[in-house]
């Protein structure tokens, strides 16, 4: 009974988040009702109420949620890189991107983050921050890989190169979420081309 009862309460929770997101892109955020969120979830106001305190706490789940399927796919490549630095940063960053509009639109993104830079103390900006150092660190982990298999140079720091990668795709996507005309291979591009350089730098001789 216990697992009938988490798994009923894990689909009233994704209910929500579809609802809530569909809503979200189809009205704005500031103008999604609770009470309409919970009626196309089909639960009532109260169950809903249970889940999240208010629309803020369903935006950061949303965005949670995406992230969490953003790091699991970016567990694979980690484990099994591309052979060179440029290839696998590549791979990595463009598995980001392409899942980056699954759940939330641009507007949602600029929502959740100015959000959590206007209360820097509330839960969601703490949870964002959180989901940031997430990635920050398996971009680290990919860099470590790639040492470890002899792609990087020994001598590199890669937590600090980690940083500087995810900081630089982490400002290029703020700002490709602030052009509503941007089209996502345009980012792609540019960031991609951001990163030559640098895994150039980085790199073993060959």
């Amino acid at each position: 009974m216990a697992g009938l009862r988490a798994k009923q309460k894990a689909d009233k929770n994704r209910r929500i988040l579809q609802a809530a997101t569909a809503l979200f892109r189809e009205q704005g955020y500031e103008h999604a009702r609770i009470e309409d969120i919970a009626d196309m979830a089909e639960v009532s106001v109260g169950t809903l109420y249970n889940y999240y305190q208010n629309k803020g706490d369903i935006l950061v789940a949303t965005v949670a949620m995406e992230v969490t399927e953003v790091l699991e796919g970016g567990t694979a490549i980690v484990r099994n890189p591309p052979d060179t630095v440029e290839e696998a940063l590549t791979a990595l960053i463009d598995q980001y991107y392409d899942h980056s509009l699954v759940y939330l639109s641009k507007a949602m993104w600029r929502t959740a983050m100015a959000i959590s830079i206007q209360q820097p103390d509330m839960p969601l900006s703490r949870r964002y921050t959180e989901l940031d150092g997430r990635l920050c660190a398996q971009v680290v982990e990919l860099i470590a890989t790639l040492q470890r298999k002899g792609a990087v140079r020994a001598g590199i720091d890669v937590q600090a190169i980690g940083e500087v990668v995810f900081n630089n795709l982490n400002m290029m996507f703020t700002e490709f979420c602030k052009v509503e005309a941007m089209p996502l291979d345009d980012l792609k591009r540019r960031v991609a081309a951001q990163n030559r350089p640098i895994a150039q730098l980085i790199s073993c001789a060959t």
